[in-house]
């Protein structure tokens, strides 16, 4: 008996601004958005090409953004996906990512590696809700953020 492929996953967001939360997600993660099927993309405007890709396809404009992506240029993370929903969001993540901006620090050299990478976040549209101290052994400290849309995040 064989044994199936073990699945890969990818997250899916749900946004108002598909194009806008998956410009915002490459950044924090060094991720690109995926160029149109067949299609090399200009890596500095990737929606230049869908724009083109879209046009071409005969999709109306006003769907150009009903969706959008954000992979990892090596091929290794997890993808992200973004789709357009009519509402917003009402309630607190019943999951979310942990961006791991510190892996292996401990204690000042830590939080202060979180703090710069969430003022970077912040400067690209998120925003901060509150910081954890350190409380070893089990806590290392993590700074909790939200995305554009409001998405709760952890710079972990």
């Amino acid at each position: 008996m064989s044994v199936p492929p073990s699945p890969d996953i990818q997250i899916t967001f749900d946004a108002h601004d598909p194009r806008g939360l998956s410009q915002f997600w490459c950044a924090a993660l060094g991720y690109v958005v995926p160029g149109p099927p067949g299609v090399d993309s200009d890596p500095d405007d990737p929606f230049a090409a869908w724009d083109e890709f879209l046009a071409r396809a005969g999709i109306p404009v006003e769907q150009w953004n009903s969706n959008s992506a954000a992979e990892d240029p090596a091929g290794v993370r997890s993808r992200l996906f973004f789709q357009q929903v009519p509402e917003g969001k009402v309630a607190k993540n019943r999951i979310h990512l942990d961006v791991r901006a510190a892996p292996g620090l401990v204690g000042d050299e830590r939080m202060s590696t979180l703090e710069a990478r969430a003022a970077a976040l912040v400067a690209l549209g998120a925003s901060r809700t509150r910081r954890v101290e350190p409380a070893p052994p089990m806590g290392h400290g993590h700074i909790v953020m939200a995305d554009p849309e409001g998405n709760e995040f952890c710079l972990d």
